[in-house]
């Protein structure tokens, strides 16, 4: 018996090797397809991958003969360098061009239009810091996509091809969907930035206060993987200890007071979800929204 073969490998053309950029041309390279990269300057790409460096607003030199085009630009450069390729008869009616925001839809490639290309976005649903290790934190994670039949096709494809497991999103959608990303990711860094502070306010250092934070942190990220956040949840608002809340807001000053007054709202209507007795959770309603008595100074 013999085994039908797969899908051609594809030439997946991409501009812009920035983290992004690069992660994904090298996790594309490593499941086989042939993978251009394309910059503005010269600089150093992990194996296999080489870089073509041209001008902005120069095609790059692979671009007729690519499957696929990937925008890995900043937002704010996606219809600028859409309109650069559309003034030049670059981009074919055959051909695929996606990009990678997370914020916009496939229109953000409105110039290119007129050449008859498919259009569409494709935005892996995970944090992309060193393209080397790119290929492996992919793997199993989700991916919006997004644009015209032909351009999702494709961007489902390129997901799959790479361990991603991908998802369509309405373009009216994508602003939405970004901003849950941004709170999981982005916001949760913040968070894990203030507590460092704190534990910094009290003597330790940034790297001491931060080892020391780790474990919790990891503990946490692993309760949740095991079980939604409303599951996962802990501390003194899901158990609806009222006097640690009052005592936490009167140690907390400015900015950090309010931001834990709002994320303890939060959190108390998770665990009401969960079931917090309602006495209990008016309790915590009222130590959120008092004021803390004067005297000892807040230590931040």
């Amino acid at each position: 018996m013999t085994t039908a073969p797969g899908p051609a490998p594809l030439v997946v053309g991409v501009v812009g090797p920035g983290r992004a950029g690069t992660g994904l041309a090298l996790a594309w390279a490593r499941a086989g397809h042939d993978v251009r990269l394309h910059g503005r300057r010269a600089k150093s790409v992990p194996a296999p991958l080489t870089l073509t460096v041209g001008a902005s607003d120069d095609p790059p030199p692979w671009l007729a003969a690519a499957n696929i085009i990937i925008l890995a630009v900043p937002d704010d450069a996606i219809a600028r360098l859409a309109t650069a390729l559309a003034r030049r008869p670059a981009i074919k009616a055959n051909q695929v061009v996606l990009h990678l925001s997370g914020l916009l839809g496939h229109t953000a490639l409105a110039a290119l239009s007129p050449t008859g290309a498919a259009l569409g976005s494709l935005h892996p649903l995970q944090t992309l810091v060193e393209p080397e290790r790119a290929p492996e934190h992919l793997r199993g994670a989700w991916a919006a996509v997004e644009g015209m039949p032909q351009a999702v096709a494709a961007a489902e494809r390129l997901a799959r091809d790479i361990g991603l497991r991908p998802f369509g999103v309405r373009a009216e959608d994508k602003a939405r969907y970004h901003a849950g990303a941004v709170f999981a990711s982005n916001y949760f860094v913040v968070v894990e930035a203030i507590a460092q502070d704190l534990l910094c306010s009290i003597g330790l250092s940034e790297a001491d206060a931060w080892t020391a934070l780790a474990p919790l942190v990891a503990g946490t990220l692993d309760n949740l993987r095991r079980q939604d956040p409303r599951r996962a949840l802990t501390g003194p608002v899901a158990r609806g200890d009222a006097e640690t809340v009052t005592r936490h807001l009167a140690v907390l000053a400015g900015e950090d007071r309010e931001l834990y007054r709002r994320l303890g709202s939060v959190a108390l209507e998770l665990a009401r979800q969960r079931g917090l007795d309602a006495a209990a959770a008016a309790r915590v309603t009222r130590a959120l929204a008092t004021d803390p008595p004067p005297g000892r100074p807040p230590e931040r």
